[in-house]
């Protein structure tokens, strides 16, 4: 398999030409807002100078892809993450050590809406920020499933919807809360410091006076276990689909429950090429091989043109009437108008 390497020459270059210091950035994650990860990089991006808020769930809020969901609650039922903050309090607000670190007792998408609506235009002194960072995770995100699974890739997307550049990070250590990160060696260190020269080579390589990702466009990030090592692991561009897994339902302990297990073997649904470039290796095969994955995304995965749409809209056509044809749009593009 084919592994091009990227963000380590030219090709980075071409994709992300330019420079960009000092940006505004939101922060959030689905582990919570007391995470290793989250704080590790945080403290990263605001010693080199970039503003940088957090807004993210008072409680691990892990696998909720991106549900939307606010809290009716005007107080904490019960303490926050790590006893940060004790139960009762408002169900948003600062971290008692850090102004600029918000909690609020919602999903990651939530928190993304929360943090561009209330937190950043009331007490930041920018309204919208040049990019939302998501992670670093608690464990990989890897492949189409996963992708729509994740609390945050559902952060990130909620933000690429909302037209502002986003990135999400997952990494492969495990939970640990931010003031038990003892040093460099930490791998909690290790996954922020791989996150932080990723996203500043991507903030630093930026046009001018331009948005730092294409209008509608995101990155999804994957780092694979790390050691001493860490700094020279290298970054390969990646497709989604390849070698990813989807999930099964399995009997649980207790007769009449169920838990989830990988589908042995893997499905065909989510590791079939049907769009976009099919040279790219999975992402799911690079972090295998220890290299970091990126993948591009795009919030307009609609209307794919290929053989197999357009022989399903032949015989649609030919059954029931329907039309088909380009119609409207910008030069270039078309759509299609079904009727009945």
């Amino acid at each position: 398999m084919r592994f091009p390497s990227i963000l380590t020459g030219a090709a980075i270059t071409l994709f992300f030409s330019g420079v960009c210091n000092g940006v505004n950035i939101l922060m959030s994650n689905d582990d919570g807002f007391g995470s290793g990860n989250l704080r590790q990089l945080y403290d990263m991006l605001t010693g080199v100078g970039h503003n940088v808020y957090i807004v993210a769930p008072a409680l691990q809020q892990s696998g909720q892809g991106g549900r939307v969901d606010f809290t009716t609650e005007a107080n904490l039922t019960g303490p926050t993450q790590y006893n940060l903050v004790a139960g009762g309090a408002p169900s948003i607000g600062a971290d008692p050590i850090d102004s600029h670190i918000w909690y609020y007792n919602g999903t990651p998408a939530a928190c993304i809406f929360v943090g561009l609506d209330y937190v950043l235009p009331k007490f930041a002194d920018f309204a919208v920020p040049d990019l939302v960072l998501t992670g670093p995770n608690y464990g990989t995100n890897l492949g189409p499933f996963v992708w729509t699974l994740s609390g945050t890739a559902g952060a990130a997307y909620a933000a690429t919807a909302r037209s502002i550049p986003a990135i999400a990070i997952s990494g492969s250590n495990t939970a640990v809360p931010y003031y038990e990160v003892d040093g460099p060696d930490h791998d909690a260190h290790r996954v922020a410091s791989v996150s932080f020269k990723i996203v500043e080579a991507i903030i630093k390589s930026s046009p001018p006076k331009h948005s730092i990702l294409p209008l509608g466009y995101g990155i999804n990030v994957n780092i694979p276990p790390l050691d001493d090592n860490h700094e020279s692991v290298p970054v390969v561009q990646t497709r989604m689909t390849g070698g990813a897994e989807v999930d099964e339902a399995v009997p649980g302990k207790t007769p009449g429950t169920f838990t989830w297990a990988n589908l042995s073997p893997r499905a065909a649904g989510v590791n079939q090429c049907l769009n976009g470039d099919c040279d790219l290796p999975g992402e799911t095969e690079v972090v295998a091989a220890g290299k970091i994955a990126l993948s591009l995304y795009t919030v307009d995965y609609t209307a794919p043109t290929t053989p197999r749409t357009n022989s399903l809209m032949q015989r649609l056509t030919k059954l029931t009437g329907w039309t088909g044809g380009k119609e409207g749009g910008k030069k270039g593009g078309h759509s299609r108008r079904w009727r009945a």
